[in-house]
């Protein structure tokens, strides 16, 4: 007869708690220490961020100068600067709504629902129509608007939108013309894409912004604001491209003999098999590399455009709410981070559904 050990309770909070930070009596010293360091901070944060701050702009600077805590007044006096930059203020409405269309585009695409190639393209090609024709107007009895006048947070959502709509379709290419059999387009691809990676952004930037026009007929440069769309996304597309490339070696071997044994042709078995697998295996990566491209568009102040980070300089920039500079950067912060943030657990969830890891 087999004897059945019971196995032990598991501990409680407390005996879990002292067993991780109280075992000792120098662990027990060095735990309470940081916990008074820590609630000293919090304590600062809140006191700075709430409590003692100043949120109406009915007072002007002046409150804000008596007040011992930050200076909210500036995000309300100014937030319009902040989120639409030089689009002029009467068509503001028309900003916000295509900031709308380009979030409820990015929401609807991240639904399983529309996760086949139409839906997912009429989806994207509606919203980024809607976007621009909000934008630009010209048509539908909308005042026109030209690129000059963009910026703030709908000029950032556009660039970060349409890089990724033309970077990623070809960084697929690149990638299998990377792993192709014939050796001058795989080291031809090879050399363009390890050139891009060795140069920083905004060498590229400025390179399609500054230096491309001189080298261009007139009627081939186009806008400034397209160039420099077209320079951040071959930026995107040789980074993502060589992600994919690494997700595709992690295919098996077999699975492509397999498709070939079925009869597969070259473009099924890549569309059928060997790429689904690979952006399963590449996945994180892939929504590393959306994060960077989001964070990215904040370098395009260098390059004169007015987009979020360059409308809170100016939110600030007037002589009497110069000294509320750390209150507009902590509210562009929080717009970054929100985006940022819901991407990255937009990424671990599908994650979890893809299962990626497991085996």
């Amino acid at each position: 007869m087999e004897m059945t050990v019971a196995a032990p309770p598991p501990p409680t909070i407390a005996e879990d708690l002292k067993r991780r930070y109280f075992a000792s009596p120098l662990q027990a010293l060095v735990s309470l220490f940081s916990l008074a360091v820590i609630a000293f901070v919090v304590w600062k944060v809140l006191n700075w961020a709430f409590l003692s701050a100043v949120f109406t702009a009915s007072g002007g600077p002046e409150a804000c100068h008596a007040a011992a805590g930050a200076c909210w007044s500036v995000i309300a006096e100014r937030w319009r600067i902040i989120l639409f930059g030089l689009y002029p203020f009467e068509e503001q409405w028309r900003s916000a709504l295509a900031c709308v269309a380009v979030v409820a585009m990015t929401v609807l695409s991240c639904i399983p629902a529309f996760w086949t190639g139409r839906r997912l393209a009429v989806v994207w090609v509606a919203g980024t129509a809607l976007f621009y024709v909000l934008m630009k107007g010209g048509i539908l009895g909308l005042p026109y608007v030209g690129e000059e006048s963009w910026g703030g947070l709908a000029l950032t959502l556009f660039i970060f939108v349409t890089t990724c709509l033309i970077g990623f379709p070809l960084s697929i290419c690149l990638a299998l013309m990377r792993r192709s059999d014939l050796p001058w387009i795989s080291r031809t691809t090879g050399l363009i894409i390890d050139s891009v990676r060795s140069l920083p952004l905004i060498t590229i930037l400025f390179t399609f912004a500054i230096v491309l026009p001189f080298a261009l007929p007139q009627w081939l440069q186009g806008d400034k604001l397209y160039r420099v769309i077209l320079g951040s996304a071959l930026f995107f597309s040789a980074y993502q491209a060589e992600i994919v490339r690494g997700g595709m070696q992690g295919v098996p071997k077999g699975q492509e003999e397999a498709a070939r044994a079925l009869g597969l042709g070259y473009w099924r078995s890549v569309s059928l098999v060997l790429l689904p697998q690979a952006m399963r295996n590449a996945l994180p990566a892939t929504i590393n590399q959306f994060v960077i491209s989001f964070k990215e568009t904040s370098l395009v102040v260098i390059i004169g455009f007015f987009e979020i980070l360059a409308s809170g300089n100016a939110a600030y920039g007037t002589g009497e709410w110069r000294f509320a500079y750390v209150e507009v950067y902590v509210f562009i912060a929080l717009i970054y981070f929100v985006f940022v943030f819901s991407l990255s657990r937009y990424g671990a969830y599908l994650e979890r559904r893809m299962a990626v890891g497991e085996r």
